[in-house]
């Protein structure tokens, strides 16, 4: 009976048996059942929770520079390595944006053009009143040779005052009244253009200046031909430029509400929530703070080997 008890010790099974029971005293009859092989470092050298507190941490601190970079900067699409689709989208728009001012800015210039030429041209308009005046009294044949002359020079007077108002209808160096030149100026993005017409006024102000008018007879011809010739002119000029002008108002106005628009759209693209990123902000720092205590703790944990020694 001896020899049978000591020999089942040396069989196998029996010994397979003896290391599961070893195995259970030591708490790890759990991990054999589950068949996994839980062993416990005892390691100065390798710290396993130590390394995974790391990882974890540094996981936190990259997604809290993150973060924190949209909080400062108030956008959450800052380069191509935030979102490579999304930026390139925006850096159109943004071109977009820079190219819809530029042309903002090239309909006011021809704008404050028209509008000096409009006021120009109304004054000639106004004074036009009194050169008819001048001329009525000077087709009157029951005038002296005297009269006439004061009246020759206060006509020559007006006409020399109406060149004077075609000479400082200038904006930006411009003047659309002594040339036949039209202005064109971008409009949009696909290279349209809005004509600002430009209308001679000079011609026909120095043929009425240069008229003859020392008879009644004379000055009822220049009073038909020369002068009406310079109120027609005068009447399509304040036409053409009062209808340019309210296309560049209609124009600058419409490119306005594009800008605000694409502007919106484009800060639906990049812009931050800046409301959640704050709740971001402070979970992450809470995690920031959790992970440093949780290394702490691990880095602590080889310590504890120090009372074996002791």
């Amino acid at each position: 009976m001896g020899q049978d008890s000591g020999s089942s010790l040396l069989q196998p099974g029996k010994k397979d048996h003896v290391q599961e029971m070893d195995w259970e005293l030591k708490g790890g009859g759990d991990a054999k059942r589950e068949g996994t092989l839980v062993m416990v470092s005892n390691s100065i050298l390798t710290n396993p929770e130590a390394l995974v507190a790391l990882r974890n941490l540094e996981r936190t601190n990259s997604l809290l520079a993150q973060t924190q970079d949209r909080v400062s900067t108030g956008l959450k699409v800052t380069g191509a390595e935030d979102d490579a689709s999304n930026f390139a989208i925006a850096q159109g728009i943004r071109g977009d944006l820079r190219a819809l001012s530029a042309i903002q800015q090239g309909l006011n210039n021809t704008k404050g053009i028209a509008q000096v030429a409009l006021a120009g041209t109304t004054s000639i308009s106004d004074l036009l009143a009194d050169v008819r005046q001048k001329l009525t009294e000077l087709s009157n044949e029951g005038i002296t040779t005297q009269q006439r002359s004061i009246l020759q020079d206060d006509f020559n007077e007006l006409l020399s005052q109406a060149r004077n108002f075609v000479a400082n209808a200038v904006f930006n160096g411009v003047n659309v009244l002594d040339t036949s030149t039209a202005v064109n100026t971008l409009s949009n993005l696909n290279n349209d253009t809005i004509t600002l017409r430009a209308r001679n006024l000079l011609t026909d102000i120095n043929s009425l200046g240069g008229a003859t008018l020392t008879t009644a007879t004379n000055a009822q011809s220049v009073l038909t031909f020369q002068y009406s010739n310079l109120e027609s002119t005068i009447n399509i000029a304040l036409g053409q430029l009062g209808a340019d002008t309210r296309a560049l108002n209609f124009q600058t106005e419409f490119l306005t509400e594009v800008s605000d628009a694409t502007e919106e759209g484009l800060g639906n693209i990049v812009d931050a929530d800046l409301a959640r990123e704050s709740a971001q902000l402070t979970a992450l720092q809470v995690r920031q703070q959790l992970g440093i205590q949780v290394l702490s703790v691990a880095n602590n944990a080889p310590q504890v080997l120090l009372g074996l020694f002791q």
